[in-house]
């Protein structure tokens, strides 16, 4: 089958703005109202551009709150649409921009902000699911769940004033699972024009084919569902439905999506409740962004002076949870980076200190009560100590000055290998690496610091169990293949028993990456070439190449030789390559030969300019992180960088 895939804005002609009424159906109506002009006009604006995120990274402070407010709209509808509304949606959407404001600095490609900021805000969409999965429910259960009145379904509705299919639509997406609603949260906004297909494949990880297909299913699944909702909503209901749903407590879910839907395709009184439905893509082609809640707006003119001014917007609040406490001043996330200004979920954090001046942190004021402070955690731009602050009860809010910001840049494609040692946490927000792994699907104790991505690996052939894939796919958006299945003391595999298990890996959803060998990746009939050629006879996805490389020369000619085995692996499959191991090692003579540390710094200085500037090379990774034995460690116990550590974290 021949999917379609787009890859620019989507444009509509005017047949597909002409939806079709129902017919025959009598007892109810589905003819379309796109609802009025002014509504749509009202949402539709365009996003900041490159110019203005250029302008807010290097320091300009309406630039930054111009990029802030520009983008916050299109955040909070993804994380609206993915989180159907509940009531970690406001928390979400905040993390994902103060995570963006902390890393705007790292951005090397100010045209990819807005496809940069959706992999934010769907890193955090998934850390939440993750969270909740993980912490077991006892006792009474939490205040923190849906708030009817915050439901991003019935905001929708009412927001864009729907009627007809395009109120359906929205209702539909109630009974979608977690997963589907992820992907439908930037589908549909690609749809609507306000995403290209580039970018929602960039922010799950998949080529633009097979989010293609990802698609497709979704939009399967929601058709399945608009029956659903016409179904129910019936009048008089089928007396056949009423039994089927007897048992069912109300709330929408895939397992009575299928009930329902099956019965209405068997049923003779409910069959036609499929009939008539328009294209969902015309259908949402013209909605604009779901408006912000009152509690999301922000006055400009508040910031003005030296001092950070804090701004409580009047309006009243539209959901619960921590939004509460923070439009009631009892929390507060101070914020350090370049040019400080947070849209902070209804507040506004301006700190506006003179070019020569440290950045400092925000302080809150309020009337009646003390206002504990929190301490950020670490982030690509941690501050040399941690900020004093001393909130009062009447003054009015002032900026206590910091210690000097030292700036950390993160390389996206920078990564380091790992085992837990001491001080590891500490290493990896040193490193300044954008991410990292530990030949196991999920930490394993680490502590990953914040825009730092975690990279699950499936080791070996006995860690094929679907527990362990499952596992794989919660910790991460890629997956990296089997380690050195070319040596006897590694995964050790032909390519025919790897291939053969490839597609359990595959079945994962995730990005997924070659089994990376340890040598001969660039050979015809070695192993690489012979896994690959299986893997296109047997239709097997591969995303990206993945190696190791060891270099026997140290001398500066090593940077040259690394280069030259990478460009023959690119040459030999054309797909994008990752390094996932590389360094200076000799075993010629049988026992390991190591570099000096002057060596070392200066490879990992020349092997990181050159692998940042080749633009088939998605990510590298140094082998290791830990240098607590003699080798090619970067990080003393303790998190204390040797002289090639400086030189690793200094380049890239």
């Amino acid at each position: 089958m021949t999917a379609e895939v787009r890859t620019g804005r989507p444009a509509f002609d005017k047949a597909g703005e002409v939806f079709p009424l129902s017919t025959g159906t009598g007892d109810i109506s589905w003819s379309e109202d796109p609802g009025p002009a002014s509504e749509v006009d009202m949402a539709v604006a365009e996003e900041p551009g490159v110019a203005t995120v250029v302008a807010a990274r290097d320091g300009d402070q309406r630039a930054l709150d111009d990029l802030v407010s520009g983008y916050l709209p299109l955040v909070y509808n993804i994380v609206g649409h993915a989180l159907g509304g509940h009531a970690d949606t406001d928390d979400v959407v905040q993390e994902t921009m103060l995570r963006a404001v902390h890393g705007l600095s790292s951005l090397r490609d100010p045209a990819g902000f807005r496809s940069w900021l959706v992999v934010i805000a769907m890193n955090q969409i998934r850390l939440r699911h993750r969270e909740r999965q993980r912490v077991p429910v006892t006792g009474p259960m939490p205040d923190d769940v849906a708030d009817p009145g915050a439901d991003f379904v019935d905001l929708t509705i009412i927001r864009l004033q729907l009627s007809g299919q395009r109120r359906e639509v929205v209702a539909a997406t109630r009974w979608l699972s977690a997963d589907e609603r992820e992907l439908l949260s930037l589908w549909w906004l690609e749809a609507a024009g306000r995403l290209t297909r580039d970018e929602v494949a960039n922010a799950i990880g998949l080529t633009p084919q097979h989010t293609a297909v990802r698609v497709q299913r979704v939009k399967a699944q929601l058709d399945a569902a608009r029956i659903v909702v016409r179904t129910l909503e019936r009048t008089p209901r089928c007396p056949e439905l009423a039994a089927v749903v007897a048992d069912w407590d109300g709330d929408p879910s895939p397992l009575w999506r299928k009930r329902i839907a099956r019965h209405s395709r068997g049923c003779a009184r409910c069959e036609r409740c499929g009939q008539d439905l328009a294209s969902v893509e015309g259908l949402i082609a013209r909605l604009p962004l779901v408006p912000l809640p009152a509690a999301f707006g922000f006055d400009p003119s508040a910031l003005v002076g030296s001092q950070a001014t804090i701004t409580h917007v009047t309006a009243s609040p539209v959901s619960g949870g921590k939004l509460g406490l923070f439009l009631q001043g009892s929390l507060v996330k101070p914020l350090a980076a370049a040019a400080a200004a947070v849209l902070a979920a209804g507040i506004v954090v301006a700190v506006l200190p003179a070019r020569d001046e440290p950045v400092a942190s925000a302080v809150i004021t309020t009337t009646s009560q003390r206002v504990p402070t929190t301490t950020p955690p670490p982030t690509t731009v941690p501050s040399s100590a941690p900020s004093s602050v001393q909130p009062t009860t009447t003054a009015p809010a002032v900026a206590v000055p910091a210690p000097p910001v030292t700036p950390v840049v993160a390389s996206a494609k920078k990564g380091v290998s790992t085992w837990n040692f001491t001080g590891v946490g500490k290493a990896l927000t040193d490193v300044r690496a954008g991410w990292y792994y530990n030949w196991a699907v999920h930490p394993d104790g680490i502590p990953t610091p914040p825009n730092v991505e975690f990279v699950p690996m499936i080791w070996g052939a006995k860690f094929t169990d679907d527990a362990t894939l499952a596992r794989a796919k919660a910790n991460g958006r890629v997956l990296l293949g089997f380690n050195e299945p070319d040596f006897p003391d590694q995964a050790n595999m032909t390519p025919e028993q790897a291939l053969d298990l490839w597609p359990k890996l595959a079945a994962t959803g995730l990005r997924l990456g070659s089994p990376a060998v340890a040598h001969s990746g660039d050979k015809a009939g070695g192993w690489l070439d012979r896994f690959m050629t299986g893997a296109d006879r047997r239709g097997l996805r591969v995303d990206f190449i993945t190696v190791h490389w060891y270099g026997s020369d140290f001398s500066a000619a090593a940077v040259g030789h690394l280069k030259n085995y990478l460009d023959a692996v690119h040459a030999r499959y054309g797909k994008p390559v990752w390094l996932t191991e590389y360094s200076l090692i000799d075993f010629s003579s049988g026992t390991p030969r190591y570099p000096t540390q002057a060596e070392l710094a200066a490879f990992a200085r020349g092997s990181s300019a050159m692998l940042e500037g080749l633009p088939y090379v998605e990510r590298y990774a140094w082998f290791a992180l830990p240098a607590d034995k003699p080798g090619t460690g970067l990080y003393a116990p303790g998190g204390v960088p040797n002289q090639a550590g400086q030189a690793y974290r200094d380049a890239g």
